[in-house]
């Protein structure tokens, strides 16, 4: 339902847009909740680490598992990111649903691990293999055994996600109506969970 701007949104240099949709009344527990199931109904991510002399960079993983708000995924100890992990374990993962437009923000703490790591084998799915090859030796077959294979696992530190309360019809027309009358569009809720609820949430799992 779109909202009128206001004068002390204005003078306290507030984003009204993001004023309006900020959710500080639904129970973490409940926020959790949602938060998994856009996630889990995504699979796909945008890992980014950050690259010494460069800066941030990312690129589209899929998440091997989820373990209540932290993310381990299969990856190969070649790849560049290893490097960029080794002077900076600070990463950000990003979700989005280009459907309906719910998207996730998590900044948190990568570590990995080497191929010893037994989770490897409980994560391992048919297809992995695809991006590893198969050298033929018999060593570097792209199975959960080769030594190339192992796991970063992000623990975040820091959640924000938005997540829609309109139809893709109701939102197009929020929108317009917003547009055409001077309001602000308000489709859905911005929520925030910090350190401390993670830390809740994650207990809750254990």
């Amino acid at each position: 339902m779109v909202k009128p701007l206001t004068e002390e949104e204005v003078n306290s240099k507030t984003d009204p847009s993001l004023n309006k949709q900020w959710d500080e009344t639904t129970p973490k527990e409940e926020q959790f909740k949602e938060l998994y199931k856009i996630v889990d109904g995504l699979k796909s991510s945008l890992l980014t680490t950050n690259r010494p002399g460069v800066g941030p960079v990312s690129r589209s993983m899929a998440v091997a598992k989820r373990v209540g708000p932290d993310f381990l995924y299969l990856a190969n100890i070649h790849s560049q990111k290893f490097e960029d992990l080794k002077s900076d374990k600070t990463v950000q993962i990003t979700f989005q649903n280009s459907s309906n437009q719910d998207w996730v923000s998590i900044t948190g703490k990568a570590t990995t691990t080497d191929n010893a790591d037994p989770r490897i084998k409980q994560v391992y799915s048919k297809g992995v293999n695809a991006w590893f090859g198969d050298l033929g030796d018999g060593v570097h077959t792209g199975m959960p055994d080769d030594p190339r294979m192992t796991l970063i696992e992000v623990k975040a530190d820091y959640i924000a996600y938005w997540k829609t309360t309109s139809s893709s019809i109701g939102f197009v027309k929020e929108v317009a109506q917003a547009s055409l009358t001077g309001q602000v569009a308000d489709t859905g809720v911005n929520r925030q969970l910090f350190d401390k609820d993670i830390q809740a949430a994650r207990d809750a799992e254990s």
